[in-house]
């Protein structure tokens, strides 16, 4: 079980034992998801995170469905391909009522739910399979504790609001909690048709089946109930039929990739299937929350990580990021939440901590490398969009960011963007690698603050250079010319700075007193991404990556296995992270390094067949790959998470040498190469602008990849560089 102890780190998720026995299944829609174990139940067992949760609260902390005092039998359990039902089979275990046995198989419980609009909705359907009319007495065990997501993480709170006395009618029961915000917070549970008996914390039937008779029964959960509607016995089939229609609209948003690989396929489905669960529609557009059951709401970085990583897939959510970024771009200094004018969201959370600040992450900017990705995500989208109507819209914006980089992220002047925390209960690390002891020396002592960490160089220089491409593109020639030769500048010191000669790597970091870091890192792999490393450099570094020091067979760890702090189970100094992989692949393809990058393709292909559901996680384990064995699971990642799904995307794209330039109406493939296990990917309604797309076959032989044009609707032309 969870506990609650001390811990240096202030935000550390405690792991106190292992996840709940078995596998747990996911669903998420809007601003709310559920974690339910196998059975469709949820259980204070594992981590404790199992529940449903809506705007970073738990309106339902248990749910316990029991045949004749016994859980039923698992049959299976699965999401469908879309993401939004949960199907569980289950049978009766043995049991005796009134004298007679009923023998286990005697009744199937088929039992399905979904996620839409801020409810929960189940079905259960029990069927009698035996010969003899059955008594099936059951019940559904449920409570809630209303506790904020920071809690269900291992936050130690000093004081808590109060649970108030559970209202019951005969077929609903209305659980209520009074924060120490003042909010009251409200669970309400339906019951269609109304239970035998329904008491505050239970619910029981006890039916009688004719052979081969079956009843359905639906309980409804309303998260942040207040004056909402009674539902009916049918509403269940008419909202599915509602998620369904929203569902396929999604989907069309998405270009069509099909490829001659079955499992391929699968890991594509999933990843599409989870970023569109992922992805919720906010006043802004369309934006990919980051992951479950913890970073479930905005953060910058992974939403515009995500957005880089699927852009030519989907530039729809790029466009919404952008949106959503900009609406919430600081516009004045407040050292407790990190902002400063112009800075970019780390992220935002709601919830009881968050309003009462127990937490600072309500709108919180510490992040140092949110504002300059922001520039790049502007940048690659209209490359990819050619949206100059948007671009002007968001250009105040993109330079607000700049006059950031150049002013408050580089504070004492030295060309290089740094960060150190000014809120007291900040985040110490504020780079992608956020735990307390990412950034340290080679002899393991950590880095002082302020910090310059390499990649965040590699992102500003990239920022700057986009910039004044889209400069050009609203017709400021001076400022683009200005921003180039600041990109120039930046490069020629960043590689004095950071290079290390008897690495042939470049420094993890500067720290406060400008020593580096000599410490290889996967952060050097970024550096490549951005276009910051010189070729030579770039050449070293990809050797490195591709060594046994960093690839795994799985993947390129964060760290590489002789540094001080490596440690294969860690958060950052030694896991694998897709996301970090992909944007590896994408720097290698950059470099010319097509078969490094597909061997990074193809260790996370590898892994991916051996996660439940074929599902990429945040994370997993940097140990070495060992035989026919399965990569180690890291206990505490998310899952699914944004960034790790819309790897994918990234990876095939690197190895294709794939870009989109709408402005010139082509789609260009430089370099063109495919991993072993593919031999066909065929690209249907590739678009370029609103008006012109094309459908493609790339097809690999020996030593080559052809590229075919199959279908083309309006002004497209496909260049293809050998």
């Amino acid at each position: 079980m969870k506990e609650v102890i001390q811990v240096e780190e202030q935000y550390y998720i405690l792991a106190t034992s292992d996840r709940a026995a078995g596998c747990q299944r996911v669903l998420k829609e809007g601003e709310t998801f559920a974690i339910f174990d196998c059975h469709g139940d949820i259980q204070p067992v594992g981590l404790g995170e199992q529940g449903i949760f809506h705007e970073g609260t738990r309106f339902l902390s248990n749910l316990d469905l029991r045949f004749a005092g016994a859980r039923p039998l698992l049959l299976g359990s699965t999401l469908n391909k879309n993401n939004e039902l949960l199907a569980v089979d289950l049978m009766n275990p043995d049991y005796f009522i009134n004298g007679r046995q009923v023998r286990r198989d005697s009744v199937h419980i088929f039992r399905t739910k979904f996620i839409w609009k801020g409810r929960c909705y189940e079905q259960l359907r029990l069927t009698n399979f035996s010969l003899e009319p059955v008594e099936v007495p059951f019940s559904i065990g449920f409570g809630a504790d209303f506790s904020d997501i920071f809690e269900v993480r291992g936050t130690k709170r000093e004081e808590r609001g109060v649970l108030l006395p559970t209202k019951v009618t005969e077929d609903s029961a209305l659980l209520s909690y009074e924060g120490l915000d003042g909010v009251t917070r409200m669970t309400r549970i339906d019951f269609a048709p109304a239970p035998d008996m329904l008491a505050p914390s239970e619910a029981h039937y006890c039916p009688v089946l004719k052979p081969k008779e079956s009843v359905t029964y639906n309980i409804t959960v309303t998260c942040n109930c207040q004056h909402c509607t009674k539902i009916l016995a049918d509403t269940y089939e008419q909202t599915l039929s509602e998620v369904h229609g929203s569902l396929a609209s999604s989907n069309k948003s998405y270009c069509d990739i099909v490829t001659d690989d079955t499992h391929f396929n699968t890991l594509l489905a999933r990843s599409q299937s989870d970023l569109i669960m992922m992805t919720t529609t906010t006043s802004s557009g369309p934006y990919p929350y980051a992951g479950v059951p913890w970073f479930s709401t905005p953060f910058g970085r992974d939403g515009i990580i995500t957005a880089l990583e699927m852009l030519w897939v989907n530039p729809d959510i790029a466009r919404g990021v952008l949106t959503f970024l900009a609406k919430t771009q600081a516009d004045s200094l407040d050292t407790g939440s990190d902002a400063e004018p112009g800075k970019i969201l780390h992220e935002a959370r709601q919830g009881e901590m968050a309003a009462l600040r127990e937490i600072p992450f309500g709108a919180y900017y510490g992040s140092v490398d949110s504002t300059p990705l922001f520039v790049v995500l502007a940048g690659a989208y209209y490359e990819r969009t050619a949206d100059r109507e948007f671009l002007a819209r968001i250009w105040p914006n993109v330079l607000r960011a700049l006059d950031w980089i150049d002013t408050y992220g580089d504070a004492d002047g030295d060309g290089f963007v740094e960060y150190a925390r000014h809120s007291s209960n900040g985040l110490v690390q504020q780079g992608w690698k956020d735990s307390d002891d990412s950034v340290f020396h080679a002899d393991g002592t950590l880095a002082e603050a302020p910090i310059a960490i390499c990649e965040v160089q590699g992102y500003v220089y990239d920022a700057k250079v986009r910039a004044s491409e889209m400069a050009v593109a609203l017709g400021d020639p001076g400022r683009a010319a200005d921003l180039q030769e600041q990109a120039r500048l930046l490069r020629q010191k960043f590689h004095e700075a950071f290079w290390c000669e008897d690495l042939s790597f470049y420094a993890l970091a500067l720290d406060g007193n400008k020593r580096p870091c000599r410490v290889r890192a996967s952060n050097a792999g970024h550096c490549l991404y951005s276009g910051i490393a010189s070729p030579e450099h770039a050449k070293h570094i990809s050797s490195h990556l591709l060594s046994d020091i960093f690839y795994t067979g799985w993947g390129v760890r964060t760290i590489a296995s002789n540094e001080k702090r490596y440690n294969p189970m860690s958060y950052h100094n030694g896991s694998i992270w897709p996301h970090d992989n992909a944007l590896i692949a994408a720097g290698l393809g950059k470099f010319g390094f097509s078969s490094e990058a597909v061997a990074v393709l193809q260790g996370i292909y590898d892994a991916s067949l051996a996660m439940d559901l074929h599902r990429l996680p945040e994370l997993f384990c940097g140990f070495k790959r060992r035989g026919d064995f399965s990569p180690i699971l890291y206990p505490v990642a998310c899952a699914p998470q944004s960034w790790a799904a819309a790897s994918v995307y990234m990876l095939l794209m690197s190895c294709m040498g794939l870009s989109i330039l709408a402005e010139k109406n082509q789609i260009c493939f430089i370099h063109p190469v495919l991993p072993p296990f593919l031999n066909e990917v065929i690209i249907r309604n590739l678009s370029i602008t609103a008006k012109s797309s094309a459908d493609v076959v790339l097809k690999r032989y020996e030593n080559d990849v052809t590229v075919s044009v199959i279908r083309k609707q309006g002004p497209v032309e496909i260049v293809i560089v050998k």
